[in-house]
């Protein structure tokens, strides 16, 4: 069993970036460009600054586009929202502040500065080039 996991690791890890990316670079669209039903915002408010994170992030983390430096500023990014946005109003804990959201990313993107982009990213390209 172990065998046909570590066979499944690479294709589980790009998957799992990918949907990841995909799903943060949806909430940046939401607030630059009120796509996916959201609503603008002034992109020189913190809210502006998350979209624009979350948008070229999200982009960066799909293609594996130095998917470790990227995921460690969107960790911290999502570290900032639950203490700010969540917590500061709400209270601490996340069935009662609304954050369980923000909380998984940071701790998804804190993983995935740690583990990297993958063999199927762009990080992963230009690493067998540099290799050859």
């Amino acid at each position: 069993m172990n065998a046909l996991l570590e066979k499944l690791r690479p294709v589980a890890q790009n998957t799992w970036r990918i949907v990841v990316g995909f799903t943060f670079f949806t909430h940046g669209g939401q607030k630059l460009f009120s796509w996916f039903g959201g609503t603008a915002v002034d992109y020189v408010s913190l809210r502006g600054v998350a979209g624009v994170l979350e948008f070229f992030g999200g982009i960066a983390i799909v293609l594996g586009l130095r998917t470790q430096y990227v995921a460690f500023v969107l960790s911290g990014q999502m570290a900032v929202a639950y203490w700010y946005q969540h917590v500061g109003s709400r209270g601490l804990w996340h069935w009662e502040n609304g954050g369980e959201l923000a909380a998984v990313y940071c701790m998804t993107f804190l993983v995935m500065s740690v583990v990297g982009g993958g063999d199927f990213s762009l990080d992963g390209v230009m690493k067998k080039r540099s290799d050859a």
